[in-house]
């Protein structure tokens, strides 16, 4: 499997990128600071921390995914008849006509949380409301 680098997933628009390095420098910040600047400390904040990227990627319907991961690009007949069968059902439930979710399904992070990072440890995936 190849390995992407982080500045990859940042986003494609000047505007992403500069969001994104204002972020960055409060890691910075509280690294200095003693909070995480060990690995002991960030592993105590790791849930914290996963957690507050899980929502942004929520809330920015996981933008940093869809940079190169998109339903256009994707092909079905390659994927595990599982997987296929749910992003067939994450792009109906996309879709602004579906009286259900009226185009507020899910998106990437929902199905697919510790695919770029370890999960933090304690993680349960049946208490996670993000």
């Amino acid at each position: 499997m190849e390995s992407i680098e982080c500045r990859v997933c940042g986003g494609r628009s000047s505007h992403t990128k500069v969001v994104r390095k204002i972020k960055a420098s409060n890691e910075l910040y509280h690294k200095m600071m003693g909070t995480i600047d060990t690995p002991e400390k960030f592993e105590e904040k790791r849930m914290e921390l996963a957690q507050n990227v899980w929502k942004t990627m929520k809330d920015t319907d996981s933008r940093e995914c869809r940079n190169c991961h998109g339903f256009d690009y994707m092909d079905f007949d390659k994927q595990e008849e599982r997987s296929a069968d749910r992003h067939d059902e994450a792009i109906e439930n996309r879709d602004p006509d579906n009286e259900e979710t009226h185009g507020e399904g899910e998106t990437c992070i929902d199905c697919h949380k510790g695919i770029a990072h370890r999960l933090p440890e304690g993680y349960d995936p049946a208490e996670d409301d993000s």
